[in-house]
């Protein structure tokens, strides 16, 4: 199950709750029992080994590659 984080609109308190997909989303504070919104974060993307450059992709000998 995932973990979503929210963040109250009242009192800018943030909490996080464990939810199903298929459950409707959560929109009350636990502490003052206002409205509440689901925070979207950047997810982070680690590049390892070799083939992320834009010269790992090139080829070394462009006359070759294509005949005439």
């Amino acid at each position: 199950m995932p973990i979503y984080e929210y963040k109250c609109d009242d009192c800018s308190t943030r909490f996080e709750l464990r939810c199903n997909f298929s459950d409707e989303p959560e929109s009350f504070c636990p502490e003052c029992k206002g409205q509440a919104r689901r925070v979207f974060s950047p997810v982070p993307v680690i590049f390892k080994g070799s083939g992320f450059y834009t010269t790992d992709s090139r080829k070394k000998n462009p006359e070759s590659a294509s005949p005439a």
